[in-house]
């Protein structure tokens, strides 16, 4: 029998792997711009290779891709009487591959773009959303749900009663494209702090910022809550002028979302997030639009795991040009220090 998330989170560290979207619509499978998950229904197979990819790669849920899934989303792309079945199918997806080792499958929730914090009747229509998505993917049998990149703390809470209604451990997520504050005027931090009172098992951040701009946040937040915490940044170069990656330049013109290859860590740079994450404190640690499963490899192997995919990590002394230099390098090194 699989352990439950906070099983996990209670024993060691949890490994995510998000940006599905991003990483689809690279590889000719989504379309940027409504960026909805047609994908699920039109070429299943690229999904379930890529939930593969990430599973090889040492993350330990498996997410439904049904983030941009609901209803209000679905009707941009004229998909609306495909609701159900792209919502059911992207869990079976997630559990298929889940299947082929010890990996949890998380229903997915995100930011409606119909929720308006004045609007009682857009309340209770994100709420019905809400209701249907989770719905799906509790008869598909999920372990938990993840509700993520949420730019209010209202949309939040009402993602929150619903996958508590439901008797799930719940993590939730805030987008961090504000300067300071969710779009309804709390403090980041503080908006966690009313997550978990409500009830939120995890709560964090996910999306919007790099890791250098990513962690301060994660460090107040770490010393402000007591539940477990998550914590997945974009895998982009953001900086204090420029904090999130929908704010990146270049040459002027705005890079996101098409162009954003030229801010792009590396996987050496998020493999030291990785082990920067893991020393604040976070319990759930990942990465979000933008990441690849060599990033995922790569930040498994700094928190001192061995995943299926190191079979094939990179050994470049083994390289025919510079091989040769790595090792005397390498020798030289060893040299040094036993002097």
């Amino acid at each position: 029998m699989k352990k439950s998330i906070l099983t996990r989170l209670k024993e060691d560290i949890v490994l995510g792997a998000e940006g599905y979207v991003f990483e689809l619509e690279r590889r000719g499978y989504i379309k940027a711009g409504p960026y909805v998950p047609e994908v699920v229904l039109d070429y299943p197979d690229a999904l379930r290779q890529l939930h593969r990819e990430f599973l090889r790669a040492g993350a330990e849920v498996m997410v439904a891709l049904t983030y941009y899934a609901h209803r209000e989303k679905l009707k941009d792309v004229g998909r609306e009487n495909d609701l159900e079945k792209l919502n059911r199918q992207a869990v079976r997806i997630a559990q298929e591959v889940a299947a082929e080792g010890e990996a949890l499958v998380a229903g997915n929730i995100c930011n409606t773009w119909a929720y308006e914090p004045d609007n009682p009747q857009s309340a209770r229509s994100v709420e019905r959303m809400y209701q249907e998505q989770i719905g799906w993917a509790v008869d598909e049998g999920i372990d938990f749900v993840i509700s993520e990149t949420n730019d209010y703390l209202g949309e939040a809470l009402i993602a929150l009663k619903v996958v508590k209604g439901f008797n799930l451990p719940a993590m939730v997520t805030l987008a961090t494209v504000q300067p300071e504050k969710t779009r309804d005027g709390l403090d980041y931090v503080e908006a966690c702090k009313i997550l978990e009172a409500n009830g939120a098992d995890i709560v964090g951040f996910n999306c919007d910022r790099g890791p250098a701009t990513f962690l301060p946040l994660i460090k107040k937040l770490r010393k402000s809550v007591n539940c477990f915490i998550a914590a997945q940044p974009v895998p982009y170069r953001t900086t204090r002028k420029y904090p999130t990656f929908e704010s990146l330049k270049r040459e002027g013109v705005r890079a996101f979302p098409l162009a954003l290859e030229a801010f792009l860590l590396t996987r050496f740079e998020m493999a030291d997030y990785a082990r920067q994450a893991r020393d604040v404190g976070v319990n759930y640690i990942g990465s979000c639009c933008g990441t690849g499963p060599h990033i995922t490899r790569a930040m498994a192997e700094a928190l001192g795991r061995e995943v299926p995919a190191s079979q094939y990590s990179p050994h470049m002394s083994l390289h025919p040009m510079i091989g040769k230099e790595i090792k005397k390098a390498n020798q030289q090194f060893i040299k040094d220090w036993k002097d």
